[in-house]
């Protein structure tokens, strides 16, 4: 017995379908995580997902964030537990990706994301983020309201206070930072 092969996009879909008896051109919210063995590539398959409005990846073995430009009506888009180093690709969702929740990457620089018009929610904990200079960026994203970042090293290279009182004085959209509600006076 060799190593297993990587589940494909399109096993992954064909057992979803088959499991939750939906059209896969129909369904709204699609769960691919935590495929064994795990999907390794995301590819064209993922088109047929048309009117798909949450798309969960998550815990699978994916490198690269490509395909996603027929996925018209995506809101939310999870990726956590991956071995993803950028958002390369991820612009392809600019215009309507209100959350994305990637923590648990090798993502260290925040270009990719900086375009993204709805973005509300971006949970990015566990990742390689270790300067001012890339949480900074994330003022671009006026919708912005939650953010989660520890764990990251610039979280941890400080005092929990020292970081929050920075993260608010600079990020100054946001209402919830690593899941507390922040009070401005």
């Amino acid at each position: 017995m060799g190593d297993a092969k990587a589940t494909t996009i399109k096993d992954a879909l064909n057992k979803w379908q088959e499991k939750n008896k939906t059209p896969l051109a129909e369904a709204l919210y699609v769960g691919l995580q935590f495929q064994w063995p795990p999907i390794e590539k995301m590819d064209a398959n993922l088109a047929v997902l048309k009117n798909c409005e949450k798309l969960s990846l998550s815990t699978n073995c994916i490198e690269k964030i490509v395909h996603l430009d027929t996925l018209r009506n995506l809101k939310i888009l999870s990726l956590a537990r991956n071995n993803l180093k950028n958002f390369n690709g991820i612009e392809k969702l600019a215009d309507t990706l209100e959350e994305l929740w990637i923590s648990y990457n090798y993502i260290d620089k925040l270009k990719g994301i900086m375009g993204m018009k709805k973005l509300k929610v971006l949970y990015m904990s566990n990742n390689l983020v270790d300067s001012w200079n890339e949480v900074q960026k994330l003022l671009k994203l006026e919708t912005l309201q939650e953010l989660v970042l520890t764990g990251n090293p610039i979280q941890e290279s400080m005092e929990e206070s020292i970081w929050r009182a920075e993260c608010i004085k600079r990020l100054t959209q946001i209402s919830i930072l690593d899941g507390i509600p922040i009070i401005r006076d």
